[in-house]
């Protein structure tokens, strides 16, 4: 590769993130795609997919994140993204697996979210201790990650 491919690349992800973060998403959208196109890289794919999120596009978020998968299978945050989408598609039995490789993703910093996720799923489909083992261990994790703490603490306090 040559490095003003991927700089070039990295100017254009730069660029849609700071459109995306100010609501520009249709800016994004394309700043994105401009920089898969110079140089494909699975964080360009996953946050094109979480700006397509962005406009309620779900399942072009999550084409968007399985392309990040086969160019990175150890980034986690596609994984991650997955799983939130389907969560909001209430589609919770097919964003279980997604959750759980999040989980173990090699090149992942934020493992909580996957667990505060699936301890989202198991409150929702009844699972009370499952869910509060989830919201633990995302509390372990991050410790000031709030929700998580907050979630397993009022899930714990209706199941008394």
């Amino acid at each position: 590769m040559r490095t003003s491919t991927i700089e070039e690349a990295q100017y254009y992800f730069r660029l849609a993130y700071t459109c995306q973060m100010s609501g520009q998403l249709e800016e994004a959208v394309e700043l994105y795609r401009k920089s898969i196109e110079v140089h494909p890289t699975a964080e360009a794919h996953t946050f094109l997919g979480w700006t397509f999120s962005f406009r309620g596009e779900y399942e072009n978020a999550i084409e968007q994140c399985k392309r990040a998968i086969i160019l990175d299978p150890d980034f986690g945050n596609p994984y991650n993204d997955i799983g939130a989408y389907l969560i909001h598609l209430e589609r919770y039995d097919e964003a279980v697996p997604w959750l759980e490789l999040a989980c173990s993703a090699r090149r992942y910093n934020a493992r909580h979210y996957p667990h505060f996720n699936l301890g989202r799923i198991f409150e929702r489909t009844g699972a009370y201790s499952e869910a509060i083992a989830q919201y633990k261990a995302a509390s372990r994790l991050e410790p000031s990650y709030r929700a998580a703490a907050q979630a397993g603490e009022r899930l714990q306090a209706w199941m008394n």
